[in-house]
């Protein structure tokens, strides 16, 4: 080659290293033909550029970097790469001047693509759909998390259809990573102090778009074999080993941040799983500012904010105080408080000692933003946490919720983004979302129908072409293999269920009654079939044993081309199938789905969902728009199963299954279509991503930030203020009682007069309420009693007063006593309250 020819080489190569490790390609395909035209092979098995450049030769590269037609194609992404970064995203045109420099996002799990699989479920694939829009609508955000070195298992089954799980370790050259490097050009690493030892963790990049996600990595050659297996596996079975891992990640991914001269505003924790971020941020805070752990706990926890996806008192990790105590104990001196202190911040209530401790309850107790994940969510969460604060309503438990939502542009199949293109323009995700509904509504019958008809025998031909392999692999013999690409039928009504298999999910409510979904499936004139996929955790014998019930189902002659059960059920099986599926199932026991938001993914591609009314799908749900079982309300296990189990039956045989066959002369669905229609417009864009990071961002980034902001300002006088406002109360609040109280009747109310005593408390620290309980159709009421007058001769004796306009009766309303501060967040910094004719 000539001088020329090495340069241009040079600089092709070096633009395409480039493209590979930025993994906006696992959601924008405008580079698919660019990789699949270098190396189809090893695009098409992967669907990872970073390995198809390494298994591509030199010789090969060279040759394409002198065809135009290639340089050409490569110049197309490369212009659109650049325009995606350079032009202006939603953050910077909605929130120019807010206080939000810098967003961190920590979460155990990442399920980004075939090619980072560093997720269990759907808690990592919420977290990559999050990074995604985060970096579609430009928002300042960095995230952390672990690189594994093997991972989540994967899943095959024996012959007899038994779950059988593989822990295969990542080749980390071939991961589309880069190392981090300090400023003497060495790959980044910091230090976390475990029991006897310090252990060295590096630091990776993974990049997200527009968000840099930093991966700790404890393979460190000078730690030892145990601590360089603290990150070989996601979710290990060992309690000690998981309590390790969170201490990575909380700390050693603030230390991360710190040596990289990340200044960052606030911290996201997804879960409880990252909640040692707290102690490590409160420290830092300590020593830079010179500050007690008070002031620095008031600092930090104004900026942290909380999601929690946990259902119940099962899922929270749960530690022995003793574990805590051993691993914790060190932040006693860095803190210079007790140890018990920092232990009992993890409690889920002030218990005795040798109680359980909780990273989630930590994780609660230092945040002052708390969300939730679905409207019934909430509600299941305040139940759980009103422990944290004792005789508050639990309406008043200080539990937002922000639903969940799906990365759009991650899910749609090449239909749906054709038909949606030309219905809305390519940049329909990329900021608000309103035209969307009107656009999708002036589609015709024929377009809409069409197009879901491609999906369909798109997922059919998959189904056949992964059977016939699996069984190839298994050595199930030539005429089982031909069997395979029988099976299904592209022109059937196609029914979807996939999850984890675990007993609250209850993925067998479809085999409740297995002659009743006989029939179903087998009627000759409507005939249905069903595609199941989904893996149970490796000690959870009761989710191996559902597995092998539908397993055995399928081999049943009846149903053999019509029901399959796809293994090892990944990012990749879940595409196809909520791409092609007619109607997604889902069949929680309420109120255990915390929001479960695979049926959402089907919404882009015009499939409809059939769900049990818990999580996202009990504030979704309109008869319009799909199908509900189930009432809202829990029921005793089997008898709401069986109920629930004749309710889905029902559903299908009476409603799905005739309205999808159901023609006109030109042999289309309309009422389907009309619902196709309906939930495509009404509900894609609301349960989309890039709706929940708005949402976080305007109800809670941006609070967070302005108090964060507020109180560091002037040498942190606020933090100070509040500070001596908490020593305060703590001291005098049990002078705090009642007096008396006169109530007189109005014609459209009362007049409400009560006399107190506020001991040394001043007035400004503490608001009295009258506070009425839900009634009926009428919401809770809290309505501000004001200082009247002082009380002659009681030091701190106080007369307050307001009139009530209400057609509820006086008693209805209870009188109370709280703390209050303008700049606290009540009840999270001060859970005071003093109710009427209660001791103080």
């Amino acid at each position: 080659m000539s001088t020329m020819t090495e340069k241009q080489f040079d600089r092709t190569l070096a633009e395409l290293v480039s493209l590979s490790l930025d993994l906006r390609w696992t959601w924008n395909h405008a580079s698919d033909q660019l990789w699949s035209g270098i190396n189809h092979d090893v695009w098409k098995q992967s669907a990872n550029p970073h390995l198809v450049l390494q298994n591509t030769s030199k010789q090969r590269l060279t040759q394409l970097a002198s065809e135009t037609s290639f340089l050409q194609t490569l110049e197309q992404v490369l212009q659109e790469r650049q325009s995606y970064y350079q032009r202006p995203h939603w953050y910077q045109l909605n929130c120019a001047g807010a206080p939000l420099t810098k967003l961190a996002f920590f979460s155990m799990e990442y399920g980004l693509g075939q090619a980072l699989p560093f997720y269990a479920g759907g808690l990592g694939i919420l977290a990559a759909d999050y990074l995604k829009a985060a970096s579609d609508l430009g928002l300042p955000c960095v995230a952390v998390g672990l690189l594994f070195h093997h991972g989540y298992f994967r899943q095959y089954l024996d012959h007899q259809g038994q779950q059988q799980e593989l822990y295969p370790s990542f080749d980390r050259a071939a991961l589309p990573l880069s190392p981090v490097v300090d400023q003497g050009g060495e790959t980044l690493q910091v230090c976390v102090p475990l029991p006897g030892r310090d252990i060295t963790v590096r630091v990776w990049r993974a990049q997200v778009g527009r968000v840099a996600l930093y991966l700790l990595d404890s393979s460190h050659p000078e730690n030892t074999p145990t601590d360089q297996a603290i990150t070989s596996q996601l979710y290990p079975v060992s309690t000690q080993a998981r309590f390790m891992q969170q201490i990575v990640l909380g700390v050693a991914g603030w230390r991360a941040l710190k040596a990289l001269g990340l200044c960052i505003d606030i911290c996201h924790l997804n879960e409880g799983h990252c909640a040692f971020v707290v102690l490590e941020r409160i420290d830092d805070y300590m020593q830079s500012h010179k500050v007690s752990f008070d002031e620095a706990m008031l600092a930090t926890r104004a900026a942290n904010v909380f999601t929690t996806h946990t259902p119940v008192a099962a899922a929270i990790d749960i530690y022995s105080e003793a574990m805590a105590n051993e691993y914790l104990w060190h932040y006693s001196q860095s803190l210079a408080i007790p140890l018990q202190r920092i232990v009992t911040l993890g409690k889920p209530q002030d218990g005795p000692p040798q109680s359980e401790f909780s990273p989630l309850y930590l994780g609660l107790r230092c945040s002052n933003f708390i969300n939730a994940v679905s409207c019934s969510h909430q509600q299941v969460t305040r139940r759980a946490f009103q422990a944290l604060y004792p005789r508050w309503p639990r309406h008043e438990v200080p539990v937002q919720q922000v639903t969940n939502g799906i990365h759009v542009p991650s899910w749609d199949s090449p239909w749906a983004d054709q038909l949606w293109t030309q219905a809305a323009g390519k940049q329909r995700w990329l900021g608000d979302l309103q035209s969307l509904m009107s656009a999708i509504m002036q589609l015709s019958d024929e377009t809409l129908w069409g197009f879901k008809c491609k999906e369909r025998a798109d997922l059919v031909r998959y189904v056949r072409r992964r059977q016939a392999a699996t069984l190839e692999q298994s050595n199930a013999g030539s005429d089982a293999t031909r069997a395979a690409y029988a099976v299904l039928d592209p022109n059937v009504l196609t029914l979807g269920f996939a999850r984890r298999f675990t007993d609250y999910k209850r993925p067998n409510l479809l085999l409740h009654d297995q002659q009743r979904l006989l029939n179903i499936l087998c009627n000759e004139r409507m005939p249905v079939q069903l595609i199941v996929a989904g893996k149970a955790h490796p000690l959870d014998g009761e989710g191996k044993h559902l597995i092998k019930q539908w397993v055995d189902f399928t081999h049943l002659p009846a149903v053999k081309q019509r029901v399959v059960f796809l293994s090892d059920y990944d990012i990749a099986l879940a595409q196809e199938l909520v791409q092609g599926v007619d109607v997604w199932i889902n069949t929680p026991r309420y109120p255990w789905e915390a929001c479960g938001t695979s049926g959402m993914k089907v919404l882009v591609n015009g499939g409809l969902n059939l769900s049990s009314r818990d999580g996202w799908w009990a504030q979704a749900y309109q008869p319009t728009l799909g199908w509900g079982i189930g009432d809202g309300y829990e029921h005793d296990g089997d008898d709401g199963d069986q109920l629930e189990a004749e309710q889905l039956y029902r559903c299908l045989q009476e409603s799905v299954v005739p309205e999808f066959y159901r023609r006109d002369v030109n042999g289309l669905p309309r009422q389907w279509i009309a619902r196709m229609r309906a939930s495509m417009a009404e509900l894609t864009a609301h349960y989309s991503s890039n709706r929940m990071v708005r949402e976080y961002t305007q109800r809670i980034y941006l609070s967070a930030a302005q108090s964060y902001h507020t109180r560091n300002r002037q040498r942190g006088q606020v933090i100070k203020q509040l500070h001596k406002w908490q020593q305060l109360l703590q001291t005098h609040w049990h002078e705090v009682h009642w007096l008396g109280r006169h109530v007189t009747a109005r014609e459209a109310g009362f007049d409400y007069q009560l006399q107190v005593h506020l001991g040394a408390i001043p007035t400004d620290c503490i608001k009295i309420q009258l506070y009425a309980e839900p009634d009926d159709d009428q919401p809770a009421q809290c309505i501000e009693l004001q200082k009247h007058s002082a009380i002659v001769g009681a030091l701190g004796g106080y007369v307050y007063h307001t009139q009530v306009q209400t057609s509820r009766p006086a008693w209805h309303y209870t009188p109370r006593i709280i703390a209050w501060h303008k700049h606290a967040a009540i009840p999270n910094e001060c859970n005071k309250i003093l109710w009427w004719d209660e001791p103080s």
